[in-house]
């Protein structure tokens, strides 16, 4: 072991696949093609064992097929926007374009170190305007496509980073990058219409065979597809009505009031003349900093308060109260709630507390028919603890009773639509990504406005639309982007009179949707890629990263690629054709991170024993899928 020197056996070697170009992929029609990816690091400095478990684990397989006679492109790039680069040279006083490069030349020289498999003349940066160039036509493509669009919207605003967070960027209600609490804003924001794809998105996960099932489960209930009525609660008084959607329509004869969450539009009118507006509103205000995770649980206590106006159920013809509870939410469904105490237990608890009436209107079947059970058996309101959620026959409830539940749900469905009153309808838990940033480290959004012309989208031929360099980056955390006059006032190229451009950056994940189809092509300047190159590799046959990307990266890739496809760039439907979810390297208790300030540089158990060593530490410490605790003893 004496005469083992890592740094000459290792440098020697490095050097010969760099002379001979060992790793560089051309398209082979001759041979069995094999694209291996992994999912790309952002440049924070320097890598730790984190990267290098999971960029060991590719290279693994990417030597394993290339010794097995297959053509492999094993490309490697940086996700250089965002939040992280710009908060870290305000903090130097550094340009985010001169931080973020110098943080890539480290890293590239720490991954050649470690003597990875990688084309790096593939390499791509998504900071480059070469590369957002073609983002940005394709964000007019889809723009064009009715695919984009601007509304006023509460957003999901983080005040650390200054900036609004997409859905699924908000994990147990904190920033997902800073862990800080998010609140509520309301903001013009321009969002992708992914909700156009949510039954597709759903459909396809029965393609993704070579997927990790907990990965397919997590999509799904993310996407939460759900099939029930929509119908509308007439306003007692004047003109208007409140839209509900359930999927318990079975039950509708037993809603003797309704829930609407404190945000819903609707609110500020119908309190508009209660004695207590100025009290209800506190409580609005109140609830509406609270996380959907504290207001949703089920031990919260329900929270509520009277609006003073009252609606129709259009099938009993009652009046009932109209009440704003905390425990209602906006994002799901409609935002209103026909309450039904007797059989859901939210709308149980609610009412018990504030003495709202309550109509059975299931009774559960037993063993024998129901006309030999006698009456001590039978649940009555007054005598319930707690809500009867199962199967039964629809008592109280006109012309149906009698029908088992189940059926009831089809029939009074068929009755609704029959008389016009209702519909079904199928909703989704996925709405529209907001891909907004009130950043200067992004992506521009190729939009102009025009006094006469309006909001319209920047002429093709005067991408890319670049940052302005050298910005003196705000102490609060704004972005300077509004501040810039040179970037800010430019002329429309339909009237050529004056206009403006939007100061909003995209969202990085957007850059992260579509680089795997730029390694196909990434030197390619007639187009976001080239059509042969592109139908060779794809889709990706291994792709290897992190379970924290479930419902984020993974997500939205899936919806790019199918939006390329019908822009007509790509052939394919879904990108990955295997994945595989590495276990986090564990320190400390937590995922290793720069921001926990937990990680393990790997230069000097290299220095000291080789790249071998520490590639084979990392993988022979815990399976590919599991958890890795980090133990320096262990090496």
């Amino acid at each position: 072991m004496s005469d083992y020197k890592p740094e000459i056996i290792e440098t020697k070697w490095q050097d010969f696949w760099a002379e001979r170009e060992s790793y560089q992929a051309t398209e082979d029609p001759t041979r069995p093609k094999y694209y291996l990816l992994e999912m790309f690091p952002y440049p924070s400095g320097r890598i730790h064992m984190g990267h290098v478990r999971n960029y060991c684990i590719g290279d693994v397989i990417a030597r394993y097929k290339h010794m097995n006679g297959f053509n492999v492109l094993h490309p490697m790039g940086w996700d250089a926007f965002g939040m992280p680069a710009e908060n870290a040279a305000r903090q130097h006083g550094l340009d985010p374009a001169k931080w973020t490069q110098q943080n890539i030349d480290y890293m590239r020289k720490q991954l050649k170190r470690m003597g990875y498999s990688y084309d790096w003349q593939r390499e791509v940066s998504t900071c480059d305007p070469k590369y957002y160039r073609w983002e940005q036509l394709i964000f007019i493509k889809m723009f064009e496509r009715g695919l984009v669009y601007k509304k006023k919207s509460p957003v999901n605003w983080c005040p650390t980073c200054q900036t609004v967070l997409a859905n699924e960027q908000v994990e147990a209600d904190c920033c997902w990058r800073c862990e800080d609490r998010v609140t509520k804003r309301n903001l013009d924001q321009w969002f992708f219409k992914i909700t156009d794809y949510a039954e597709e998105l759903l459909k396809d996960c029965d393609q993704l065979s070579g997927w990790p099932e907990r990965v397919i489960t997590m999509q799904q209930n993310w996407i939460g597809k759900s099939v029930g009525v929509e119908f509308e609660f007439p306003l007692t008084d004047g003109d208007g009505s409140i839209p509900v959607f359930t999927t318990r329509i079975d039950t509708v004869h037993g809603a003797t009031f309704m829930t609407l969450a404190p945000e819903h539009p609707l609110v500020p009118e119908l309190i508009e003349a209660a004695p207590n507006k100025a009290e209800i509103e506190a409580f609005i205000e109140r609830i509406g900093q609270e996380d959907t995770i504290s207001r949703t649980a089920e031990e919260r206590e329900k929270e509520g308060y009277f609006s003073g106006r009252y609606a129709i159920n259009p099938l009993t013809k009652e009046k009932i109260p109209i009440w704003i509870a905390n425990f209602v939410l906006l994002a799901y469904g409609t935002g209103a709630i026909m309450a039904v105490p007797t059989h859901d237990q939210r709308d149980f608890e609610f009412a018990r507390k504030y003495g709202l009436p309550l109509r059975l209107v299931i009774q559960p079947q037993a063993d024998q028919p129901q006309a030999e059970q006698s009456q001590t058996e039978q649940l009555t309101e007054a005598a319930m603890t707690k809500a009867y959620e199962g199967e039964g026959v629809l008592v109280n409830s006109g012309q149906f009773n009698g029908l088992s539940n189940l059926a009831a749900q089809e029939k009074i469905a068929d009755y609704m639509e029959s008389i016009c009153i209702g519909k079904r309808k199928v909703n989704y838990r996925l709405r529209d990504w907001g891909i907004s940033r009130q950043r200067y480290w992004g992506a521009p959004i190729p939009i102009i406005y025009c006094d006469d012309c309006g909001c319209l989208p920047e002429a093709e031929e005067n991408l890319p639309i670049a940052l302005p360099p050298n910005l003196k980056l705000p102490e609060d955390g704004r972005s300077p982007l509004p501040g810039c006059a040179l970037f800010v006032n430019t002329t429309c190229h339909k009237c050529g009179g004056p206009a403006t451009r939007e100061t909003d950056t995209l969202d990085t994940f957007v850059e992260s949707s579509w680089y795997y189809v730029r390694y196909t092509s990434p030197t390619y300047d007639q187009g976001p890629f080239e059509a042969g190159a592109v139908k060779y590799w794809l889709p990706v046959d291994q792709y290897v990263g992190g379970v924290e990307h479930a419902v984020l990266h993974l997500l939205y890739a899936r919806f790019f690629t199918k939006v390329l496809r019908d822009l007509g760039f790509v052939e394919l439907d879904e990108p990955f054709t295997n994945l595989l979810t590495q276990g986090m390297v564990i320190k400390d208790g937590a995922k290793m991170s720069k921001s926990k300030g937990n990680v393990v540089d790997p230069e000097p158990l290299i220095n000291k024993y080789g790249a071998d060593t520490a590639r084979i530490f990392s993988l022979f410490a815990a399976p590919p899928e599991r958890d890795l605790e980090w133990n320096d003893e262990g090496v």
